[in-house]
């Protein structure tokens, strides 16, 4: 394995592809000054101009929709700067058969999401009741204005709530506003009869 070079910004990075055959591009997130820009934009523009460089991306940010985005525009691999560098070393060897490699805090995060290692959306099943607390919730709701217009205990209430929020696999409450808004929980679309989420909405928010 040979490194061909090392570009400080957008720009020396777009000149660097353009003279000089490359087959893995190691690259962070960030990276500010150049013509180019960085993150999303910066990797779209590579992924339409050189198509055969494989994408390997560290990045500090967890957030669960990003990291989508970014196996969406093609990357394929996502190494959190805090795991272990050798993980660059494997993502490496993965992406050059042709294999996507997440590093260990990156899958936990997409895992905390429901987005198993091939991009899916796990089945999630969420009961009539589980649901529609959910959306009353993530709303703006409290669980006492949810009792009280549902006509049922503060303790039902945040039984329901506390279930739903364990079978999304979800610790905070944070994360439960955000999964909702990824996921097109606010729409009651997403509902069918058997309690369960269509995969459609699931996989594309954007259809809503």
């Amino acid at each position: 394995m040979d490194v061909i070079g090392q570009a400080r910004q957008s720009t020396e990075l777009i000149q660097l592809l353009q003279k000089s055959a490359c087959d893995v591009l190691v690259t962070d997130l960030a990276m500010p000054g150049g013509s180019y820009g960085d993150g999303m934009p910066l990797l779209g523009y590579i992924g339409r101009q050189f198509p055969r460089v494989k994408l390997v991306v560290l990045t500090m940010l967890e957030n669960p929709a990003l990291l989508k985005r970014l196996r969406e525009v093609g990357v394929m691999s996502i190494i959190n700067k805090a795991d272990d560098m050798n993980h660059i070393g494997w993502a490496i060897q993965h992406v050059m058969r042709g294999q996507e490699y997440l590093g260990p805090s990156v899958k936990a995060a997409l895992d905390s999401m429901g987005l198993s290692s091939n991009g899916q959306q796990r089945s999630v099943i969420l009961s009539k009741r589980e649901l529609e607390v959910v959306r009353l919730f993530v709303s703006g709701m409290t669980i006492t204005e949810i009792a009280a217009q549902l006509r049922r205990s503060i303790k039902t209430i945040s039984t329901q709530n506390n279930t739903a929020i364990r079978k999304l696999g979800i610790e905070r409450d944070s994360e439960l506003f955000q999964y909702a808004q990824s996921n097109g929980l606010m729409n009651l679309s997403a509902y069918s009869g058997d309690g369960s989420l269509d995969d459609s909405t699931l996989s594309n928010p954007n259809s809503l």
